[in-house]
């Protein structure tokens, strides 16, 4: 299956800086989103599963609260991988660039899960229906992220689970200190993508701890005027 071109990049063109851009971003908002919802919805995990998994089996055990809310985070951020690839490709066969479009998308889902969050505060426990809509809007709009990247920004650093960019770029480090990387090594080029990256992301969590903890959900003006300034950003 051919990956969706969500941009006009051609090898060689400046777009690559503004996909680099987008990258950055990208990678800020998740980052944002993750850190501000973990705090706000007792440990929800919105812009990855992996998290997920792992807290849900722990909670199992100790028989804590917030069960439903990690159980429903798979079927939302799959039907939200689905839906954007959906949309993607609707739009592709209309002709049309389809990245503005679906981080138009993820604006609106972040707009509403930051709407709800106010709207419904407090929320009460967290497998309420309250916390767990809320929280189901914010995997949503993460979903909607990870779709974005995988299927036209594939070529820069994963925005939303940082592992294998830090793992990748610990590997290239140690064999740049070895001498092992000559100049045309593609090394080079990954460690422009993914350090960027990796500390927006990082900038992005501290934010967004700060940023819940002083503002609660009215926070998330943050990530959504991100995302509207990259929608105006693009030329495609």
């Amino acid at each position: 299956m051919a990956r969706i071109s969500l941009s006009s990049h051609r090898p060689g063109s400046p777009r690559i800086d503004a996909d680099l851009l987008a990258g950055i971003g990208l990678a800020f908002v998740a980052g944002f989103v993750d850190a501000a919802a973990f705090i706000a919805l007792a440990g929800l995990f919105t812009a990855h599963v992996t998290g997920n998994f792992v807290l849900l089996g722990a909670e199992l055990v100790s028989t804590s609260t917030g069960v439903v809310a990690k159980l429903l985070a798979l079927p939302a951020f799959v039907a939200a991988v689905a839906a954007t690839r959906l949309i993607a490709l609707a739009l592709e066969r209309r002709g049309m660039a389809p990245l503005r479009w679906l981080l138009g998308l993820e604006i609106a889902l972040l707009a509403a899960f930051w709407a709800a969050g106010l709207a419904l505060s407090p929320l009460g426990s967290p497998d309420g229906a309250a916390a767990v809509t809320v929280g189901m809007l914010g995997v949503g709009a993460m979903g909607v992220q990870n779709a974005i990247g995988r299927l036209g920004l594939a070529h820069l650093a994963a925005t939303t689970v940082m592992t294998v960019n830090v793992t990748q770029a610990v590997i290239d480090l140690v064999d740049w200190a070895r001498g092992a990387v000559p100049p045309d090594d593609p090394a080079k080029g990954r460690m422009r993508r993914m350090l960027p990256a990796v500390l927006a992301f990082a900038i992005g969590a501290l934010a967004g701890a700060f940023g819940v903890a002083a503002f609660s959900f009215g926070c998330l003006v943050v990530p959504i005027a991100a995302l509207v300034g990259l929608v105006l950003l693009r030329g495609d």
